[in-house]
């Protein structure tokens, strides 16, 4: 990108940490494509074990590899505009958004054709409550941060509780991804797990990779240096905002 008068130098090792989490990201995608492709027979859409399939591939490649990106976002670019980098974080989000809906459809669809109970597993319900919180917490952003009419204090207030749960859905969605790695192998290979079956160790890897993704994308969003510096456009906003909720003038110290 090119730099402006404003613009500022990424961090040091910033960007080996963003390119590493993005390789372990992909990988992730990956392997349980693979996984689900090679070991559990592929992909349909037909009600068969195929269609299950496409669960967890959509719930890995939406609720853990973009959603750990549209975090990283802020970080990443830096020096762009912030609303463009707003943007670019919301519209992330409802791919990922799209994508796990996909992915839910497509368990339920197959629980119903086979009939099989939905919803009486821990997996099931760390899932169901990781995805109305990400519904929720992208509605808030929306209407708070990307369009006009909330109030600067309300943004203000609510911003550390958008980063917080942001951080928590996240680690969520990745211990849910843990729970069902484990449930799949449980119901898939029970009896040959124990004895270090290629498709329970690929699994296994693939737990590893989740939990490195979730720690280094953690570690980024959470180092204070590589924190998006103020730029002056957002100082200024910054400074009347506080003029008009302390009654200070733009020039007090």
């Amino acid at each position: 990108m090119a730099d402006s008068p404003a613009s500022e130098p990424s961090p040091a090792g910033l960007p080996w940490y963003v390119a590493g989490s993005q390789l372990l990201g992909l990988a992730c995608v990956v392997i349980t494509g693979v996984w689900m492709g090679h070991y559990r027979g592929g992909y349909a859409w037909d009600g068969s074990a195929q269609e299950f399939n496409v669960h967890p591939l959509c719930m890995v490649l939406g609720l853990v590899f973009l959603y750990g990106d549209a975090i990283l976002v802020y970080r990443v670019f830096r020096n762009e505009n912030k609303r463009t980098v707003k943007i670019l974080h919301a519209l992330i989000h409802v791919m990922a958004l799209i994508i796990s809906i996909v992915g839910l459809v497509a368990v339920f669809d197959f629980h119903a054709k086979a009939k099989i109970p939905d919803m009486y597993s821990l997996h099931s319900w760390c899932g169901m409550l990781t995805f109305v919180l990400f519904c929720l917490q992208w509605l808030m952003g929306l209407s708070l941060f990307l369009f006009p009419g909330a109030s600067p204090w309300l943004r203000s207030w609510y911003l550390s509780l958008h980063v917080f749960f942001g951080l928590a859905i996240f680690a969520l969605a990745v211990a849910t991804c843990l729970l069902g790695i484990t449930e799949k192998l449980l119901f898939s290979i029970t009896s040959t797990y124990s004895k270090f079956a290629p498709e329970g160790v690929l699994a296994n890897t693939l737990g590893l990779l989740l939990v490195g993704f979730g720690v280094l994308v953690g570690y980024i969003v959470t180092r204070e240096e590589f924190r998006r510096p103020p730029h002056p456009e957002e100082e200024a906003l910054s400074m009347h905002f506080k003029t008009l909720t302390e009654g200070e003038s733009p020039s007090s110290p």
